[in-house]
């Protein structure tokens, strides 16, 4: 499973770059404001940091609009993806700006219907969002799930993009049911790596070796 970081923050993700656990990056309205950044500058730093798909977002509703700002955001670079909301105008520049070749990123999915129309319209990825339906009461698992059997169902080329990541926990769930890549914020990617017994056995392990009085180097 492809790891992309959720976030519009160049420092957090330099560092999970650093380790090695950036295959591409998601930005949205609401994480350029946090970023309280200019939407071309900042996106143009995080695709020069980056080697994979850097996922930008379109504010127009209208598909003509749409356009008009997907294809001004895709000259910032080459790796830009255009993402577009799931509505039928969406679905529309969707399949207008994949047949002229840009990568696209359907956004804010909450069905199996809406994904497979995503899927029809070419998308390049599709942003199933679990969080945000888990907070309705919803297993957002079970949406994975269902767009899993239904795209390999017809062998659709669009890849489960999982979004609305909130924890290590989800990762683990989304890798298991083969969702192609997770987007998550950096303290969720970076909290994968705790264990309770990690760190007890590393404390036992260095308290040994200091019994030893011995050094490496």
């Amino acid at each position: 499973m492809k790891f992309f970081v959720d976030t519009a923050d160049v420092d957090a993700i330099a560092e999970l770059n650093d380790l090695g656990m950036v295959d591409g990056v998601t930005t949205n309205p609401s994480l350029i404001l946090k970023s309280d950044r200019d939407i071309v500058e900042v996106t143009k730093e995080i695709c020069d940091m980056v080697d994979g798909p850097v996922s930008a977002e379109v504010v127009a509703l209208e598909a003509d609009a749409m356009l008009t700002e997907g294809r001004k955001l895709a000259e910032i670079a080459d790796n830009i993806c255009i993402k577009l909301p799931l509505t039928l105008d969406g679905l529309k520049a969707c399949k207008i700006l994949t047949g002229e070749g840009y990568k696209t990123n359907v956004t804010l999915c909450f069905s199996a219907n809406q994904a497979l129309l995503a899927a029809k319209a070419g998308a390049t990825y599709i942003s199933p969002f679990i969080g945000r339906l888990d907070d309705l009461n919803v297993d957002g698992m079970d949406l994975i799930a269902e767009i899993r059997q239904i795209y390999d169902n017809y062998g659709f080329e669009t890849q489960i993009l999982a979004a609305s990541i909130r924890s290590a926990n989800h990762m683990k769930e989304a890798a298991l049911i083969g969702a192609d890549v997770a987007t998550a914020p950096p303290g969720v990617i970076k909290a994968m790596a705790n264990h309770v017994l990690t760190d007890k056995g590393l404390d036992a392990f260095l308290k040994d070796w200091e019994k030893t009085g011995q050094k490496i180097v």
